[in-house]
């Protein structure tokens, strides 16, 4: 893994370890959902956590060789939750699935401490081969509702990806990425790590801003053509008709350079 992924925290054994693991999801749900108001409405009502207490089961059982049993596992927790974690997946401490409904997470997938993961969300490979080819998240990665993430691709420390991405590349560490393909639109060059950014929704958008730079550029083309026909004292409609007779272009263009002429000599007196 690079240098801004820090791997997930290896789980304790044992079955104290297990419950020691539990009650530190609770408090990450209680930590990270306003709607979590009591410890008995967590533990009852929350799938996102009987998904990962049920992976934790079955990556045991797939750790120790029994296959078969671990996908079944996993599949019953698929029918109960609406969340398919694959028992290979490695995921770390305190991450929080939240509603969860459709969350596909691949066998080779590592998770790092302190993710949030929205609705929707999947991690996917996109390679045939027995290799390394699902995501890889650092430490404290928020990831918004339905975004996928494809291939080997590493999730710096503190990143964030918006809602309905698709990201097929790297994101460094404090990056924020959205859009389809994603891309990396601003970064945190401190990103504060521990408990998951939860304003997932105030993020960039690149095509607003990209929209926006148009207009103005479409405005100030606008002003200055304004200004030729003024100088040249013709209507928007002759100088289209103009522009249509090929005969007049050369008369036309020598229009415009005299006009433009004069303009620069204005400006420079």
């Amino acid at each position: 893994m690079g240098n801004d992924v820090t791997p997930p925290t290896p789980h304790p054994p044992g079955i104290d370890g297990f419950f020691q693991d539990a009650i530190e999801d609770i408090r990450a749900v209680l930590r990270s959902d306003p709607a979590a108001r009591s410890l008995a409405e967590v533990v009852t009502s929350y799938p996102g956590l009987h998904a990962i207490w049920m992976h934790r089961l079955a990556h045991r059982l797939w750790k120790a060789g029994w296959h078969t049993f671990a996908r079944m596992l996993s599949h019953v927790a698929r029918h109960y939750t609406g969340i398919e974690i694959h028992p290979g997946a490695t995921i770390g401490r305190r991450v929080f699935i939240d509603h969860g409904m459709g969350v596909v997470i691949g066998e080779t997938a590592h998770i790092g401490d302190d993710c949030l993961i929205y609705q929707g969300v999947v991690l996917g490979g996109t390679s045939s081969e027995r290799t390394k080819r699902h995501p890889t998240l650092g430490k404290g990665v928020t990831v918004g509702s339905n975004a996928c993430i494809l291939g080997a691709v590493e999730i710096g420390d503190g990143a964030r990806i918006g809602s309905g991405s698709v990201v097929i590349k790297d994101v460094e560490a404090g990056g924020t990425a959205v859009g389809i393909p994603g891309r990396v639109v601003s970064k945190e060059d401190s990103p504060q790590l521990g408990p998951p950014d939860l304003d997932h929704a105030d993020l960039p958008d690149p095509f607003q801003r990209i929209v926006a730079d148009l207009l103005k550029q479409i405005d100030r083309l606008s002003k200055r053509l304004h200004t030729l026909e003024n100088e040249l004292d013709i209507s928007p409609e002759e100088l289209a008709e103009k522009l249509e007779r090929s005969e007049l272009q050369d008369e036309l263009d020598a229009e415009f350079l005299d006009a433009i002429d004069d303009l620069d000599g204005r400006g420079g007196q």
